[in-house]
């Protein structure tokens, strides 16, 4: 694991007899915190066994629950004599309560780039004939710092389709992508996205496809989606279908921000734009992932400025009050957030297709209204159970795939 030095390799460990080691991890949902806790004290321990050589932690980017630790050793010898000791065991015991499961892989280095026992290549300076030469910068001085990221800001996040790992609540990964049509043309685009033929939806040998629902508030469409695996695997899994393709293309013309999914820059950068991400999950007591006797709605709440994250962990609150209550009909709902687009996707305990309960509707929360931007076309009227005063968003297509 990470050293507390930055202690050199040395030349004995340049041959191809060191170690890679390689732990796969799947952490249980609510002990993140507790997990990397563990970790930070087991890597100041090994730290000190002799032969370790460094490590790594890496969260996976299609699945939050899924981590990776790898690390590196002089060779096998000493890293089996410690994975077989009492003073192992002991080190690792706080991991135990933390993970469902875990896969280790050991691996000798064959090969790295660069190569360590290569002599280094001279430096090339290239002056071309036809221009003049560039001019050279003048050194830094020593000792001085490289402007750095701010923290936490994620690499290329304005190209990446997934910049962080997405949520996985209960095995699930969920996510969603939203986008605007041109105003008139929703009924259209609403035809085109309910008549598409649903994709395979066995990706590989741990991805499955499990839901998509496309809702319509206005001229913003938003698709969630659930599957179990690897987010991004299913993401490209989809993209890459016929019938998929097709209905992209077929949307294009009515698009408000127009792309191009051909080209993979082009289609990386709408996917980031689009990118709705899951912030929090509430699970209530009945929610099994079944069909029967439940419904979805989806829920637009019109932020002020600069107020949605606040007004998102306010919703999680009052879904996590409401799952703990056994008279309400909530069994799950997901809160997706990105700058002032709030949208909550909610299942209800009741037959599928039924009409929202006005009778039962109630009013907006005090602290949610003050977070709102309602303006004056707001209609309490349309609201119903749980919606928290915002009438439904239009379901467009709610399509679950079977286990397979």
């Amino acid at each position: 694991m990470t050293t507390l030095d930055d202690r050199r390799i040395p030349d004995a460990t340049l041959e191809t007899t060191r170690l890679r080691v390689v732990l796969l991890l799947d952490v249980l949902e609510g002990r993140e915190d507790r997990f990397l806790e563990a970790y930070e004290e087991i890597r100041h321990q090994v730290a000190g066994v002799p032969g370790h050589v460094s490590d790594q932690l890496c969260q996976s980017l299609g699945n939050s629950s899924q981590w990776l630790i790898t690390s590196e050793w002089e060779s096998s010898e000493p890293f089996l004599a410690w994975v077989e000791s009492a003073a192992h065991r002991e080190m690792v015991e706080p991991l135990h309560g933390c993970v469902r499961d875990t896969t280790s892989l050991r691996f000798v280095i064959a090969r790295e780039t660069p190569d360590p026992l290569a002599p280094p290549r001279p430096e090339r300076h290239v002056v071309h004939p036809e221009r003049p030469a560039a001019r050279t910068r003048p050194a830094k001085a020593a000792g001085t710092p490289r402007a750095a990221k701010p923290a936490g800001t994620p690499r290329a996040a304005a190209h990446d389709p997934l910049p962080a790992p997405p949520l996985c609540s209960g095995g699930i990964v969920r996510h969603a992508i939203t986008f605007t049509v041109k105003p008139g043309s929703e009924p259209a685009v609403a035809e085109i996205l309910a008549g598409y033929r649903s994709p395979q939806a066995r990706v590989d040998a741990t991805t499955q496809l499990r839901r998509t629902s496309l809702f319509l508030h206005g001229n913003r469409v938003v698709r969630a989606v659930e599957v179990t695996g690897d987010l991004g695997n299913a993401l490209r899994h989809v993209a890459a279908q016929p019938e998929v393709r097709a209905v992209e293309e077929a949307i294009n013309p009515y698009l408000e921000e127009a792309r191009d999914l051909t080209d993979g820059a082009s289609a990386r950068a709408f996917f980031a734009r689009a990118a709705l991400p899951a912030v929090g999950h509430v699970a209530g007591p009945a929610e099994t992932g079944q069909d029967d006797g439940v419904t979805r709605r989806a829920y637009f709440y019109p932020v002020k400025a600069g107020r949605g994250e606040a007004a998102a962990r306010l919703l999680a609150e009052l879904d996590a009050a409401a799952a703990a209550d056994p008279t309400r009909r909530l069994v799950g709902s997901t809160v997706f957030h990105r700058d002032d687009v709030l949208v909550r996707v909610v299942d209800l305990a009741e037959p599928r297709g039924k009409a929202p309960a006005r009778e039962r509707a109630e009013a907006m929360p005090a602290e949610l209204k003050k977070l709102l931007d309602l303006g004056k076309r707001h209609d309490p009227s349309g609201a119903a159970e749980l919606s928290y005063g915002v009438p439904a968003m239009d379901l467009i297509t709610d399509r679950r795939s079977q286990a397979v």
